[in-house]
């Protein structure tokens, strides 16, 4: 299977295009002129934050679990630093791609295939944020761990809430969507705020008691409304198109992880806030949001859970009819990761060891995810694969 960028166009796409890589395909050079075939930032697309992603979530998540084993906190500062490094070149690399390639990037913006991938930026400088703060601040001390997550959290949050309400709009008034073309990636602009009230709460206490730390909580507390009531409408039109026209393409399989973001974020998300509302706000307010943390993470992860046993159910077949490795293999990790953090939320809740358990489970899954998904990128862009143009259509 040959990466998205050779992936056939399908429903609900711009013509020849695929998500995250540009065009499916070019005209072939005409006489004497001589088609660009090396790699190129031209080629960059807004998925790439996905891979930000995936690695900053292993620290996060990390740093939650109940393992003391020597030189893991290490190793998660190590991962950290990476992620920010990543991040950082990233950042870098996609406005060069905007300066020199507007055209490329406005192409993507409009291309419904591509475009809800711009919610991937937002979520890769929240990760980042909140692992600075969690576990950055060891290494370059905590004012400054506190000082960079809330820069990362306001830009990653005003990003996140424009992409939640601008790729929508895309859709609806720019895009050609075709019926039955529902994929997974639209969750991504849309569950960028549930990342935000997430990673909110960690800075609550740094505000000054009274209004700043209450408006702060609910404020978390409406993106994570906003972001939920959004994912709700989009789910059944995920799970119709699955069942009324098949499987995913090939390359498109992995995004079916994606469904487990807005599952485990928001599980994330109450376990948090309520873990944040002591001191913020009254005693009987405080103990609702912790009975609501319970009431609602707890059938939510049973149906993460469910979603994930179908998912691999789906990912297996995918692999045994050939799939290949494609940048959408990073779904994998960061969806996986929300599900870490929300598995230990629960577990901080209820006491439950079995959530314990089920967090480390799960956070196994995810490393092996990152790694495998890491030494296929690294290989493919040392290869010069990943970032090569399209190949011509030869007539």
């Amino acid at each position: 299977m040959a990466s998205p960028a050779q992936a056939p166009s399908r429903p609900g796409t711009a013509a020849g295009t695929d998500p995250g890589t540009g065009p499916a395909s070019i005209p072939a050079a005409g006489p004497g002129s001589t088609p660009d075939t090396a790699p190129s930032v031209r080629q960059l697309g807004p998925n790439w934050y996905a891979a930000v992603m995936g690695t900053a979530i292993v620290a996060n998540a990390g740093t939650v679990l109940p393992l003391t084993a020597p030189g893991l906190h290490t190793a998660f500062q190590v991962v950290w630093a990476l992620s920010v490094l990543m991040l950082l070149a990233l950042l870098a690399a996609r406005a060069v791609h905007w300066a020199r390639h507007g055209d490329q990037a406005r192409r993507q913006l409009l291309d419904p295939a591509v475009a809800p991938f711009y919610g991937c930026l937002a979520m890769a400088l929240l990760a980042v944020g909140g692992g600075t703060l969690a576990v950055g601040r060891t290494v370059i001390g905590e004012p400054a761990a506190v000082a960079a997550d809330a820069a990362l959290w306001i830009l990653g949050s005003l990003v996140g809430l424009t992409c939640a309400a601008g790729i929508p709009y895309l859709m609806v008034a720019r895009h050609r969507i075709e019926p039955g073309s529902a994929s997974p990636v639209w969750l991504l602009p849309l569950v960028a705020p549930m990342v935000s009230a997430a990673l909110g709460p960690a800075l609550v206490p740094y505000l000054p008691a009274g209004q700043w730390r209450a408006s702060l909580l609910f404020a978390c507390y409406a993106l994570f409304g906003m972001s939920l009531l959004a994912t709700l409408l989009v789910l059944p039109l995920v799970l119709s198109r699955l069942i009324h026209h098949g499987p995913l393409p090939l390359a498109l399989t992995p995004t079916l992880f994606l469904v487990l973001g807005p599952l485990g974020q928001s599980t994330t998300a109450v376990a948090n806030l309520a873990h944040a509302a002591p001191g913020v706000v009254d005693a009987s307010s405080a103990h609702a949001m912790g009975a609501f943390a319970v009431l609602y993470g707890v059938p939510v992860m049973g149906f993460a859970l469910l979603w994930l046993a179908l998912a691999t159910a789906l990912v297996v077949r995918a692999f045994r009819n050939g799939m290949g490795f494609a940048m959408t293999w990073w779904g994998f990790t960061f969806p996986l990761g929300t599900c870490v953090t929300g598995a230990a939320g629960l577990a901080r809740r209820t006491g439950l060891i079995a959530f314990d358990w089920l967090a480390v489970g799960l956070f196994a899954l995810l490393v092996t995810a990152v790694a495998v998904a890491a030494t296929r990128t690294a290989a493919g862009l040392a290869r010069g694969r990943l970032l090569a143009p399209p190949r011509p259509v030869t007539s």
